[in-house]
C-alpha cells in the first residue's frame, strides 16, 4: 500500500534500502529490559513491574523508560537528579542482561536473509543506546545483516524525529526517499512520516497500548518473512497483496 499525492500519484520513490526497528519489531527484549527496570526499581525501594507493563514503557528511550517506571505511567516526568541517578543504576543492570533472555520473533531470520539476497541495503534504527544494540545484534547473529546502526544516542534526536532514518538512509549510500521504514509502533511511523518515506509495521511488538490498527502506516505485515516477500527492490512503496 502507498500513500497517494493530491495528484493521484504515487507519493514514493522506488525502495533500494530497509531501515528496521529493534525492539519489538526484530527481538522480543523486554524480558532483558523488565530485570534491569526492576533493579532500578528496588534501588529506590519500589515495587516491580511485570513485563507488560514494562513492554508497554518501551519505545522512546532509556530515559522515558526510566521516567514512567519511577512516576507510575506514560506521563509521568520527575526529577532530574532521580533520573540521573536511576540512569547510573541502569546502565550497569542492563549490560548484565542484554541479549541473555532476548528472543527474535519468528520469520525475521528468514525474512532478513530474503531482503538481503533480493539485494536490498539494510539498516537498523532504534531508539536503543548504539553500544547496546550492537552488542545484542552481534549475539543474535543478526549483525551481519546490516550495513549501518543507528541507535538512540547515535545523533542528538532519536525518533520520531526524522534525522536517525536520514542518518542511516546517508550511512548506506541511499537517498532517504529511496528507503522504507519497518517497524512495530506509532514512533517508528511517524518518524517516517515525517521522513516522507513509507512505513510497514508488523502486528505485535510494542506500541505504548495502542492497536496498530489506530496508527498511520501503509501496510500491517504479521512477520518480516512476510514483508520480504512482498517487497522486491525497485517496489514503488509497498504492495496491498
Amino acid at each position: 500500500m502507498t500513500r497517494q499525492s493530491e495528484s493521484g500519484g504515487s507519493h514514493f520513490s522506488p525502495i533500494r534500502a530497509v531501515l528496521l526497528d529493534l525492539d519489538g519489531t526484530l527481538a522480543d527484549t523486554v524480558p532483558d529490559i523488565a530485570p534491569a527496570v526492576n533493579a532500578v526499581l528496588a534501588a529506590f525501594g519500589r515495587a516491580p513491574l511485570d513485563e507488560a507493563t514494562v513492554a508497554s514503557y518501551v519505545g522512546r528511550g532509556a530515559d522515558v523508560l526510566l521516567q514512567r517506571a519511577l512516576g507510575g505511567g506514560h506521563e509521568a516526568c520527575i526529577d532530574p537528579a532521580l533520573l540521573e541517578r536511576a540512569r547510573a543504576v541502569f546502565r550497569p543492570a542492563y549490560d548484565r542482561f542484554n541479549a541473555r533472555a532476548v528472543t527474535l520473533y519468528p520469520g525475521v531470520l528468514e525474512g532478513l536473509e530474503q531482503l538481503r539476497s533480493s539485494g536490498l541495503a539494510l539498516a537498523c534504527v532504534t531508539n536503543k543506546p548504539e553500544a547496546a544494540a550492537r552488542e545484542l545484534l552481534a549475539r543474535r547473529d543478526l549483525a551481519r545483516f546490516f550495513g549501518a546502526v543507528v541507535g538512540g544516542d547515535t545523533l542528538p534526536t532519536r525518533k520520531p524525529d526524522p534525522a536517525p532514518l536520514a542518518h542511516a538512509a546517508s550511512l548506506l549510500g541511499v537517498p532517504l526517499g529511496a528507503c522504507l521504514m519497518l517497524g512495530d509502533s506509532a514512533i517508528d511511523a511517524a518518524a517516517a512520516r515525517a521522513a516522507c518515506i513509507p512505513i510497514v509495521l508488523v502486528d505485535y511488538g510494542y506500541r505504548e497500548g495502542l492497536a496498530v490498527s489506530a496508527i498511520d502506516c501503509d501496510a500491517v505485515v504479521t512477520s518480516i518473512a512476510e514483508a520480504a516477500r512482498r517487497l522486491r527492490p525497485g517496489a514503488d512503496g509497498f504492495p496491498i497483496t
